[in-house]
């Protein structure tokens, strides 16, 4: 495996994944990506396409990147209400900002709403993280199933914030 030929044909879907997950251009997640590559060349089975294996690893040190910084925030607040107040944007207006605290808590009302076995997946995969493996071991049931319950509580999430979309 040509590691300058693998990094030249996805470096735009590794900086597209980056991009889509943290909003943002991350040079440091994209040489973090290639190093986890590099690690890790000697694991891939070519069972699978490469260009899948390497959007997974992308995706993953995108999602831990977002982790380990809201960890940090969160460890300096206590309650919802004080997060979503104090989340700071210095080129949005006062009322953008209220506009995104209600957004904010639409979604997560839309949330706590849905079906106890969606949301706990949903919570699993779409805000913590979690593998759609990881979160079948963790919730102990086939891998269809969790992606059965994404699907469905992704549709009705899309369904009652639909205004928002």
């Amino acid at each position: 495996m040509n590691l300058n030929e693998i990094i030249k044909t996805n470096k735009n879907n590794i900086k597209s994944i980056i991009r889509l997950i943290t909003k943002s251009d991350n040079e440091d997640l994209e040489q973090e990506v290639y190093i986890k590559l590099w690690k890790n060349s000697e694991k891939y089975k070519e069972q699978g396409s490469l260009k899948s294996w390497i959007a997974t690893i992308a995706k993953n040190t995108s999602k831990d990147y977002l982790k380990s910084a809201k960890y940090r925030y969160e460890q300096d607040s206590t309650s919802d209400d004080f997060v979503l107040t104090s989340i700071k944007d210095k080129k949005k207006s006062p009322e953008a900002n209220v506009v995104a605290i209600e957004r904010r808590k639409r979604i997560i009302k839309a949330i706590d709403n849905l079906k106890p076995k969606l949301k706990e997946t949903i919570i699993l995969c779409e805000v913590y993280g979690y593998t759609y493996e990881e979160a079948a071991q963790k919730l102990k049931c086939p891998i269809g199933t969790i992606k059965s319950r994404i699907y469905n509580a992704k549709k009705e999430l899309a369904e009652k914030l639909e205004d928002l979309l």
